[in-house]
């Protein structure tokens, strides 16, 4: 980076309304994510294959476990992505946002 630049932090706010047309697709993928993600399941509560279930059970919790916000700036010179929060929720869009 350039030393005569001061690097500046500031907040995106995003809300992105979509259309599930296939939630088996979408719980198939956030269960092949959660297969492939490196989790030693010894430290936690469940064990693959009742999280993998869970998984299957939400189409909600699905959706959000493989969305990537990180990619928002890919190929956008000048910025660095350095962390965020994204969720899904059902139902009506939440006033205010």
């Amino acid at each position: 980076m350039d030393e005569t630049r001061v690097p500046v932090t500031l907040h995106v706010y995003c809300r992105v309304d979509l259309v599930v047309t296939d939630p088996q697709a979408v719980t198939a993928h956030a269960v092949a994510g959660l297969r492939s993600a490196n989790i030693d399941w010894s430290t936690e509560e469940d064990d693959l294959d009742t999280a993998a279930e869970e998984l299957r059970g939400d189409l909600v919790g699905s959706l959000a476990s493989v969305l990537d916000i990180s990619r928002v700036t890919d190929g956008v010179p000048g910025v660095e992505f350095r962390g965020g929060r994204c969720w899904a929720e059902s139902g009506a869009a939440r006033d205010g946002f």
